[in-house]
């Protein structure tokens, strides 16, 4: 990445869970660049570069609550994996769900992992530094653009 930034959309309406991350983040010293999403139809204008968002850059990674108002996640998750454009971004789902069928449905729509929240605030805390471990540390990104793969021959 040019700017060094791992671009990250966030996709969470509740306002205490959001701060709550981005404070883990800034703690951690994460070199992150945090767009907030707060319903699953700002999350996709975001996605699209609709409106006030048509400067907005591509994410390297969204963090997806399934849960949310106007526009679930699954929602979200499954319009995302049907845009060429969209389709290779890594989605975390982080939800307060323990659903099987919510579980099972994510990954068949492609989810890149299914992380759920606990009640608890410490292990919420270690939950959000465990994908801080994963996704910004031990994951390497693709330098933009990505292009599609050399066709062989």
């Amino acid at each position: 990445m040019s700017s060094g930034l791992i671009k990250v959309l966030l996709v969470e309406d509740s306002l205490a869970d959001a701060t709550l991350i981005l404070e883990v983040l800034k703690e951690e010293k994460i070199a992150a660049e945090v767009h907030v999403a707060r319903d699953g139809i700002e999350a996709m204008q975001y996605l699209e570069k609709e409106g006030e968002h048509a400067d907005a850059a591509t994410p390297d990674l969204v963090i997806l609550d399934l849960n949310l108002p106007r526009m679930d996640g699954r929602e979200v998750l499954f319009r995302m994996k049907k845009m060429p454009s969209l389709d290779k971004i890594p989605i975390v789902i982080l939800t307060t769900s323990q659903s099987e069928e919510d579980i099972t449905s994510s990954y068949q729509l492609q989810a890149s992992c299914y992380v759920s929240k606990p009640i608890d605030l410490d292990q919420f805390v270690k939950i959000v530094k465990s994908i801080d471990n994963f996704w910004f540390t031990a994951v390497h990104y693709p330098p933009k653009p990505l292009s599609p793969p050399a066709a062989k021959p």
